[in-house]
Formats: structure tokens, C-alpha cells, sequence
């Protein structure tokens, strides 16, 4: 059995055999993106190259990415479902396609990692008659040829075997690529079906006997204005493959909680509830694992507790940890900051640029402050519940709301008192909730495909500005700590000792407006980290850059690393102003900009 460290390796090393360039993962609060509040796929940092700029390390790039989906987070509490996850992924940008890529993904599972062949099964694109596009024969075809039996291909429609921004071709818009996928499922023979998912088990059955481990998708055809698809010039290979997911497969148990990505996670959840993980428990424990994975990861990423935003998500994963807890531990308030010590920053120590060592004071602390804030927060709820008379669904919903009871332990407290409150009333109001959440905050939730519109890549260009015109004006001690740009604004974080006067903030707005009235060109060049170091090219310090990085030069003025989109010259940027600026935290400061 690999361990995931062995894991990771072979994955690595089979792909630079193949002549893939790792690229580094980004972090997981993404730059420059505003469609998404976390990086929530391996091929988010992947959009612009997909799309036709080229890549400073070439064609055929791979890397293993830290995501976040936070949309996922009610969905915790199976085998299989997790609000952190690692994406293995490999990248052809307009050089090999499918038959390379299946058959490297094929050798990969059975000849580098040893999975057995009889428990894979590929699914394929069906074709779609309304569209006029054709089933993916071609796929069916090498995967025929690498021995597999027709019973062990499954065949599915857009819903199922397509990919595109956009979803299913009816929903592209002209313009936009996409096309066929083929994934490759394992099957836990342990597992019975359950025909209340349908006669037959496939594929793509819900009964949980089958596992989605891998996903290539081939671009390869554009929407044009009639509506049809044409063959795009350049095709791609986007590959995603669940790290967990695989480890399991290895494992051959269909619970992901059971690798060693979460073994000792679990040990010491088990050690501080004095429980066993077992039915009545796993689902508990599982949620506890994983908040608290992310949590840490989001720590490790510069997040803090908050109202807003990341800071909003890493308090809802810990305040549910800590519920959870609460309720494993027949009511204690339980400090268990040291389980992300012992659990996750050991598992992930010199992995995915966790270190231990400079982690553990700062991830136990945090961690520590909020759990305790959080047991107050139930202490109070408890005696709110003593001044309650009579309950209902709509009042149970304000206790988890508002002090964060979750319902079974509102039922029970009202139980003994001889209430019964109205579950369906409760869903409702619970739904309406969820209805409202996601309708306010679904832009954020896209899977980071950032928007180009004319005016972000105004703006993006822009922030290179404020950046240098900061260095001019306040000194070499700014440090960029991150950006936010909307079709309405630009956002930029950066870090200071010396608070900036109202008189310095006119005169870098003052410096921005200047170089725009200059006309200044925007170009880049793909060179060596180390010589775009030598120049002083800016970076994103949270960043990782691989040996070949992009650098967008604005004239002699600006040097920075980035991927773009930008514009052509700074003309086109047109003002700017400076309608907001605050302080966010020790030496950290806010600039809002139009």
C-alpha cells in the first residue's frame, strides 16, 4: 500500500517522464480572480493558457492542488465528500491528445500504482443528436485497444461526459470552447447495490459502489454564433484525478477517511472524544477531519476568522468542528486546537509547503481563540433556550442560526421539557436560507474561471500600477498581501510599517493617472525566475513561481510576475481614483480603486 507521499512521487515522476513541467500549486486564497473565494481546481491557474496565451514552462505542464469547494460543505459526512481536497492534473496546451493521454492515464493506475484492471471502468461522451454532436468514438476506440471489455465502458450524454464552462453545449455561449470527457471509476466489489438507485449498477449509479478517480477532458470544439460547434485550432487536455480518491481506490475501501491523508487525524479525534470510529460516529468525525484540514490549510494560507468572505468560511468550518465535537462529547466544550497540530500539520509536514515547525504556534492559537469564542457562544445559546416557552421550526432555526445549535440537540433540549418541534417548518426556513446564501454569494462559487472582461483586464493592469506607484511613494518596505477585482472596482491588500499618510495616497493616485496619460506599452516576456528576480520584477510573496516565469514589463516602470490578461498599452485604462482606503489589521492596509 502507497503511502500519499509515495503516491504524490510516482504521480510526479511518471509525468516528467511523459515530458511534463511541474508547475507550482497556487495558493488557496487565489490572486486576481473574483469569480471565486478559493481555489477550487487544479486548473484554475490553467484559464489563460487554455485559452491561448502560452505558458512560460510550454505544452505539457502538471501539478498537485490544494482546492477548496466550500459550496460542498453540507455534503460532508459520507465516504467521499470533502470541503479540502488534492487534484493530481496534467495539461496538454495544443500538443497531445486523447490517445496519449488515456493511455498514460491507463499505464499510470495499472502498471505505476498497480490498481486492478477488472474493478476500472471508463465512461464516455454518448453524443448529443440536438447539437450535432458526435459520440466519442475515437475515446472508445483507445480504450478498446488498451484491453478494455465493452461491459467496463459506460456511454453517457452532455450531463454526464461533457465539459465547458458553461456546462452543457445548450448552455455556451458563442465563443466559448469545450467539449467530450472520458472518467475512469473504481468499483468496491464490497459494496452490494441498492436498486433503489435503479435495476442495474453502472458507472455513474448513486448506490456508492462506484468511484470517480480521474477525468480527462478534451477541448476541442468552439460554439460559433449559429449556434453550432466547430473543431477549435489548438486542442487541449485538462486532466483532473482526486488524490483521496485515488488513495482509496489503492486501499481498496470505498471510505477516504480511512487513508493515511486522515488516518491520524481521526486517531487523535478518537483520543480527545474518547469514542471509536464506528457507524454512530464516522459521520462526526469525518466532518471534525475535514474542517479542521481546511481550516489549517487556510490558516497556513494567511486566512483569519471573520464575517466576510475566506475569513466567513474558516469560522463556519471551525464552529462546526467544534458542534460536532460538542456533540461527540456528550455536551463538554472541548479545546482541541492540538488536534490540528498532531493530526494534519504531522500527515502534511514538508508537503504542499506546510511546515510543521513554523506553523504550529500560529495554527494552534488561532484555532484555540475561535473554539473558545464559539463555547461561549453555545453557553449563551443554552441559556437563551431557558427563556424559550414554546418552540417551533422557526425558532430552532434561529438557535442554529444565530448561536449555532444544530437541530438534533434543539429537539432533544425541548424534548425533555415535553415540546416537539416541526421539523418541515425548520427544512423550510433552513432552505429558504440556503436559497438566499447561494443567490448572494454564487458568483463566488464558479470554480475560479475569472472573469476577462475588458474592464477586470483594465483593472488588473491597473493594480501593476499601484503597485510600483506604493514602492515610489511609501518605499521598498510594501508587500503586496493580495487583490480582488470586479468589474466594478479593483481591491489590493498590502502590508506596511509605515502607515501611509491621505497626502501619500493622492500622490500615488496622482502617479497612477500620470502613467496612463503617457500611453505607456504593456508587454511581457517569458524568461528565467532568477533574471526576473535580477531585474526587481514583483511577485505575489505567497506565491510559488516555477524556472520559467511570464513578466509583464509596463514600459521602464512596472516589472511584474504575472500571467495576465493585460491590456496593449496604459492608455486604455483610462482614470483612476482612489474612493476608499483603510486599515485591515497590524500593518496591513486596504486600497479601493475606480
Amino acid at each position: 500500500m502507497l503511502t500519499h507521499v509515495e503516491l504524490r512521487k510516482k504521480y510526479a515522476d511518471f509525468c516528467i517522464k511523459n515530458g511534463h513541467k511541474e508547475i507550482p500549486a497556487i495558493p488557496l486564497v487565489p490572486q486576481n480572480d473574483p469569480t471565486t473565494l478559493f481555489t477550487g481546481s487544479g486548473m484554475q491557474q490553467l484559464v489563460p493558457y487554455l485559452l491561448g496565451e502560452p505558458h512560460p514552462l510550454g505544452k505539457r505542464v502538471f501539478d498537485i492542488q490544494p482546492c477548496i469547494r466550500a459550496q460542498d460543505i453540507d455534503e460532508v459526512g459520507d465516504n467521499r465528500h470533502t470541503t479540502f481536497f488534492e487534484m493530481m492534473g496534467n495539461w496538454s496546451l495544443g500538443d497531445y491528445f486523447k490517445k496519449e493521454q488515456l493511455t498514460w492515464f491507463w499505464k499510470f493506475l495499472t502498471e505505476e500504482i498497480g490498481l486492478d484492471k477488472e474493478k476500472l471502468y471508463v465512461t464516455v461522451f454518448a453524443g448529443d443528436k440536438k447539437n450535432n454532436l458526435s459520440a466519442d468514438e475515437e475515446s472508445i476506440k483507445i480504450w478498446k485497444g488498451l484491453g478494455i471489455s465493452d461491459d467496463h465502458i459506460g456511454k453517457y450524454g452532455p450531463e454526464k461526459n461533457w465539459w465547458s464552462r458553461a456546462g452543457v453545449p445548450d448552455n455556451m455561449p458563442s465563443g466559448e470552447p469545450g467539449g467530450p470527457d472520458s472518467e475512469v471509476f473504481f468499483e468496491f466489489t464490497q459494496i452490494p447495490h441498492d436498486k433503489k438507485f435503479g435495476e442495474i449498477c453502472h458507472a455513474n449509479c448513486d448506490c456508492g459502489r462506484f468511484m470517480e478517480i480521474g477525468n480527462s477532458v478534451f477541448m476541442q470544439y468552439k460554439k460559433v454564433p449559429s449556434g453550432t460547434f466547430q473543431d477549435l485550432p489548438a486542442m487541449n487536455v485538462d486532466f483532473g484525478g482526486g488524490l483521496e480518491r485515488i488513495a482509496a481506490a489503492l486501499n481498496d475501501d470505498p471510505d477516504i477517511f480511512e487513508t493515511d491523508l486522515f488516518s491520524k487525524i481521526i486517531i487523535e479525534i478518537e483520543r480527545t472524544t474518547g469514542k471509536k470510529y464506528d457507524v454512530k460516529n464516522k459521520s462526526k468525525m469525518r466532518i471534525i477531519a475535514d474542517h479542521l484540514k481546511g481550516a489549517t490549510f487556510l490558516i497556513a494560507g494567511g486566512v483569519i476568522p471573520g464575517n466576510k468572505e475566506q475569513g466567513y468560511i474558516l469560522r463556519r468550518l471551525l464552529r462546526r468542528s467544534a458542534l460536532k465535537m460538542y456533540e461527540l462529547t456528550d455536551g463538554k466544550t472541548t479545546d482541541f486546537a492540538e488536534i490540528a497540530d498532531t493530526g494534519v500539520l504531522t500527515t502534511y509536514d514538508q508537503v504542499q509547503g506546510i511546515d510543521r515547525n513554523k506553523l504550529k504556534k500560529e495554527v494552534v492559537m488561532i484555532i484555540g481563540e475561535e473554539i473558545k469564542k464559539f463555547n461561549l457562544s453555545i453557553t449563551r445559546g443554552l441559556r437563551e433556550i431557558k427563556k424559550i416557552e414554546k418552540v417551533d421550526g422557526k425558532i430552532a432555526f434561529d438557535l442554529y442560526q444565530n448561536f449555532g445549535f444544530p437541530y438534533e440537540l434543539t429537539e432533544e433540549l425541548f424534548r425533555e421539557k415535553g415540546q416537539k418541534i416541526d421539523k418541515k417548518q425548520f427544512a423550510n426556513e433552513f432552505n429558504k436560507h440556503k436559497e438566499l446564501s447561494r443567490s448572494s454569494s454564487g458568483a463566488k462559487f464558479k470554480g475560479g474561471l475569472a472573469d476577462h472582461s475588458a474592464q477586470t483586464i483594465k483593472y488588473h493592469t491597473a493594480t501593476h500600477l499601484l503597485h510600483q506607484a506604493l514602492f515610489d511613494v511609501i518605499g521598498s518596505d510594501v508587500r503586496q498581501e493580495g487583490s480582488n477585482i470586479t468589474t466594478e472596482r479593483l481591491r489590493f491588500d498590502f502590508a506596511s510599517t509605515i502607515k501611509p499618510t491621505e497626502e501619500q495616497i493622492k500622490e500615488v493616485v496622482k502617479i497612477i493617472n500620470k502613467k496612463i496619460e503617457e500611453k505607456l506599452p504593456v508587454e511581457f516576456k517569458i524568461i528565467p525566475k532568477e533574471e526576473a528576480l535580477k531585474l526587481g520584477a514583483k511577485s505575489f510573496f505567497r506565491e510559488k513561481y516555477p524556472d520559467m516565469v511570464k513578466v509583464y514589463f509596463i514600459a521602464n516602470y512596472s516589472k511584474e510576475f504575472c500571467g495576465g490578461p493585460h491590456v496593449k498599452n496604459t492608455s486604455e485604462i483610462e482614470k483612476i481614483e482612489i474612493y476608499k482606503f483603510e486599515k485591515i489589521g497590524s500593518n496591513l492596509y486596504r486600497i479601493y480603486a475606480k
